[in-house]
């Protein structure tokens, strides 16, 4: 039996996932493999080098750093979450990312981009944490209308989420027969069109398969969520979300929004430990 991780995006309130997972990695939870589409990919990756408290540190130190987000940076580099600095400035220099056990550990991790010439989903299996790895990572990040299109590997690549918010099937597809998913949206969400469709379409209009699949986001993510609900009613997921819907957006300058959204996936993952626990075969939570 495999057992796996799915951890969905939304900005900012990727900071819930980081809640959840750090309550994991204390309770000594492994997994055979993970997936993270954008936020789940920038905050999840911490999961194979076991940096619990990374993501909510440096979020919260550099959440007021034009350099991290903001929207000069937008201005001046394209993107509204600084490249460089965020994806290899912090992670090499001001709050270093363990390559090393990234690399040695044997949980594979895969990160989701969207194709911008296709509009359909590339998963990236991260071995090493290498340049080409954050950028994967970094692609799976990239918004559309707040980045520039990531160019790696021969592709163009944007935000994971546009063709894959909620990647249950691919673990599946490559083996993961039980895997605990966790939501950034609460039970009940339904998704809607993006107001910000006719900018895409202006935008993006030398890719039509990506404006297609912008178009067609509503209904494949709230197709995944009933896939999701089903692989749970037969036991084959488990699913963690938020109670309600998390008090952040997609972009975030205040500390203690931040610590509130995180402690709100510490506890959910702390009220369904036990389960958690069940679920994935073992006996007992190390303490």
């Amino acid at each position: 039996m495999r057992y796996g991780l799915v951890l969905e995006g939304g900005a900012m309130r990727g900071l819930f996932t980081a809640g959840v997972t750090d309550v994991l990695m204390e309770n000594s939870i492994e997994f055979d493999g993970a997936v993270g589409v954008s936020a789940g990919a920038c905050f999840g990756c911490n999961y194979k080098s076991k940096q619990p408290g990374r993501a909510i540190r440096y979020n919260q130190r550099f959440c007021k750093d034009k350099r991290y987000c903001s929207t000069w940076s937008l201005i001046t580099t394209g993107d509204m979450f600084g490249a460089e600095f965020c994806y290899h400035t912090i992670p090499e220099e001001l709050d270093v990312f363990d390559k090393e056990t990234f690399c040695s550990d044997p949980m594979e991790f895969y990160a989701v981009c969207t194709d911008v010439e296709t509009g359909k989903a590339v998963y990236h299996r991260c071995r090493n944490a290498s340049y080409s790895d954050l950028e994967w990572i970094r692609g799976s990040a990239s918004m559309p209308l707040a980045a520039r299109i990531v160019e790696i590997g021969g592709r163009k690549l944007l935000d994971g989420g546009i063709s894959d918010s909620i990647p249950l099937r691919f673990m599946e597809a490559i083996g993961y027969e039980r895997n605990i998913v966790i939501l950034t949206q609460p039970r009940g969400f339904v998704k809607q069109q993006t107001k910000s469709l006719p900018l895409v379409k202006a935008a993006y209009r030398k890719y039509p398969e990506l404006v297609r699949a912008v178009e067609n986001r509503p209904k494949m993510y709230n197709e995944e969520l009933a896939f999701v609900t089903e692989a749970e009613e037969q036991g084959r997921a488990l699913v963690i979300a938020p109670e309600e819907k998390l008090p952040i957006g997609h972009i975030e300058h205040d500390h203690n929004v931040m610590l509130e959204v995180y402690r709100l996936g510490r506890k959910a993952a702390n009220d369904r430990l036990e389960q958690i626990c069940e679920f994935l075969g073992i006996t007992k939570a190390v303490q």
